[in-house]
């Protein structure tokens, strides 16, 4: 929930919490700080997280809020990554996590935790998100640690040169172990998309893993890159992924898509820069309790 209100003479020369309480009454004072703290706050345009900072007339006070349960706390240490060398490191953004700022936050963004990442190991470079997952989508996250790397990895992503691999929970019981969907995306509400024409093109191969009692364990491999690709082939072709109750999927603790891998040609055109990330308990225990086999290696 975005609310938005403008500084008035009231407000003028008072601390922005201060203020933004008289403007948003149905806020205390704890919950404005946070809001500020986390990056959920702008005046007159710009970020601000200072609470003390001064209110002029006429400012433009906006506030994001989100849900309590969404501020999640969260640092990256070297242990953590999946990947570093000179150019780049990868993480295993967790599911419930956004991968970059919003209009609600900052901190408890995966953009936010690989920031403070670079600076404890003494870069100032900024944290480029040149790829996304969904908030609901665990997996790998590539970021570049410098502006050539971010170039490059950014064209490789736009000439289809980055190959991505997804595993998936879906209910239902696909036709034949291996199929691809060619069906052109396009935009059919607020936040939801569609097999649809027009739209743009998009390509995805899959592959059966495994099979259960009570689903299948599917390989997705997206050729184009589509916003909710994945998703929305799988509920076209009746194979809604668990926990994807945008797209018609049964209720579960979280959506069961996963970025298994990422993996592309460096700049020089001989190293192979690749990360795989692990399954989070609740992917393994929803293939469990389907009865489907799952073996990582």
């Amino acid at each position: 929930m975005i609310l938005t209100a403008r500084a008035g003479q009231g407000e003028a020369g008072m601390r922005l919490d201060d203020g933004a309480v008289r403007l948003f009454p149905e806020l205390s004072k704890t919950r404005v700080r946070k809001i500020i703290d986390w990056g959920g706050c702008t005046v007159a345009g710009a970020m601000v997280r200072v609470a003390s900072r001064t209110l002029r007339a006429g400012e433009e006070v906006v506030l994001g809020v989100m849900e309590p349960e969404r501020y999640q706390e969260f640092t990256y240490s070297r242990d953590d990554l999946l990947l570093e060398d000179a150019d780049y490191l990868a993480v295993n953004k967790a599911a419930g996590l956004n991968c970059q700022r919003t209009p609600y936050q900052l901190k408890g963004t995966v953009e936010y935790a690989v920031t403070l990442y670079l600076r404890a190991i003494g870069s100032q470079e900024p944290a480029r998100v040149i790829h996304r997952l969904d908030r609901g989508t665990s997996g790998v996250m590539i970021f570049p640690k410098t502006r050539r790397a971010a170039a490059h990895i950014s064209a490789e992503l736009k000439e289809g040169r980055v190959e991505k691999v997804y595993w998936a929970i879906v209910t239902g019981e696909p036709a034949s172990d291996r199929w691809e969907v060619d069906a052109p995306i396009a935009k059919v509400g607020s936040a939801r998309y569609g097999v649809s024409t027009p739209g743009r093109d998009a390509l995805t191969r899959f592959t059966v893993i495994a099979r259960g009692t009570g689903g299948s364990l599917l390989e997705a491999r997206p050729l184009t890159g589509r916003t909710h690709q994945i998703r929305v082939h799988l509920a076209h072709g009746g194979l809604p992924i668990v926990g994807d109750t945008t797209y018609g999927g049964e209720d579960a603790p979280r959506m069961m898509l996963h970025c298994r891998a990422m993996s592309f040609t460096a700049g020089d055109g001989r190293r192979r820069i690749s990360a795989e990330a692990p399954l989070d308990d609740a992917f393994r225990e929803a293939c469990a309790s389907r009865g489907i086999s799952l073996t990582e290696g």
